[in-house]
């Protein structure tokens, strides 16, 4: 469950101090200044995922600094990647310097100081922060810092999959009961530790654990990104990620289906969000499923039925008398 805090609740005259000791408390002590201070806006929250932490974070404009005596006052000894989804941000540590835009990454150690100027354009900046302790990544300490205050791009390869894991975190973080959320601590620490191994041309110094659970989330964002492709079979993704196709089916030997198994439920899953939409209800219900990947409309209606227990033309008839339902008397 996600702990909210909002600048909102607090006098407009003491918002950014109040802003400023809500960062210190969930990140670290950090000097900030705003040229937006007497207008200033900020919510903030924090999940816990056992091992690990994450932070979420929209306000206005701020610069911020990390100086050697607020390491001193508090440090909590963590690399902080963070996810950036709204405005801008320049950041210097460790003699790097990057500027991001949404979508991109950066890694910084609380335990170094650093600089940063987030620019929240005409609204307020947003940006993910996942808490890990230093101790926890199996990568020498002097090979992480070569990637302190550089960008992280999240557009291929395990940066995307870190990404799309901490913007899922942002998403979906409080559907998870307590022991998911435990788990999704470990995972959290597995994935940036693949992320920056592959950076630094270490992948190989770490654990045999966490490489298989980096390749398994490489084979999930491959197949989240290719649904809509007939060819998406076990034969292509095991050739896409340099394995053999029985290293496939035994990497997801301890999973609770196989991967012919996850890419049919998956499109099964589109297939019944797009008989859902308002905007598809004039499309016939052989062409959702031909979008998705089945050809054979029987085959199709069978296997929606088995999986949901309704056919896909009483699902669709349903749904759409629930949302009109929904919507009153006054809407017809």
């Amino acid at each position: 469950m996600w702990t909210k805090v909002s600048a909102a609740a607090v006098p407009a005259v003491e918002r950014f101090d109040w802003f400023n000791d809500v960062v210190a408390s969930a990140l670290m002590p950090t000097a900030l200044s705003s040229e937006r201070s007497a207008d200033f806006q900020a919510e903030a929250a924090v999940l816990d995922i056992g091992a690990a932490q994450v932070s979420s974070f929209e306000y206005s404009h701020v610069r911020s600094r990390r100086t050697p005596a607020l390491i001193r006052r508090g440090d909590p000894e963590q690399y902080q990647p963070a996810l950036l989804t709204r405005g801008r941000m320049w950041m210097s540590q460790c003699g790097s310097d990057a500027e991001l835009a949404p979508g991109d990454m950066i890694l910084w150690d609380t335990s170094h100081p650093f600089e940063a100027d987030c620019r929240a354009g005409n609204g307020t900046l947003r940006a993910l922060v996942v808490q890990l302790p230093r101790t926890a990544l199996p990568l020498r300490a002097g090979r992480i810092d070569t990637l302190l205050g550089r960008r992280i791009g999240a557009d291929i390869g395990m940066g995307a999959v870190l990404a799309r894991f901490i913007a899922s975190l942002g998403a979906h973080g409080s559907e998870c009961a307590p022991q998911e959320l435990h788990r999704m601590g470990t995972v959290a620490i597995e994935l940036a530790s693949a992320c920056l191994a592959q950076r630094i041309d270490a992948y190989g110094e770490l654990p045999a654990e966490t490489r298989a659970r980096a390749l398994r989330e490489r084979i999930d964002a491959m197949v989240e990104h290719n649904l809509g492709d007939p060819a998406l079979t076990p034969d292509l993704i095991a050739a896409a990620h340099g394995i053999s196709v029985r290293a496939l089916h035994a990497l997801f030997r301890t999973e609770p289906e196989s991967v012919a198994a996850t890419v049919r439920r998956r499109r099964l899953e589109r297939c019944r969000a797009d008989l859902a939409r308002p905007e598809l209800a004039g499309r016939p219900v052989h062409e959702i499923a031909a979008r998705w990947c089945f050809a054979n409309a029987a085959a199709f209606s069978r296997a929606f039925r088995g999986a949901y227990g309704i056919s896909p033309t009483d699902f669709r008839r349903e749904t759409a008398r629930a949302a009109r339902g929904q919507l009153g008397p006054s809407a017809d």
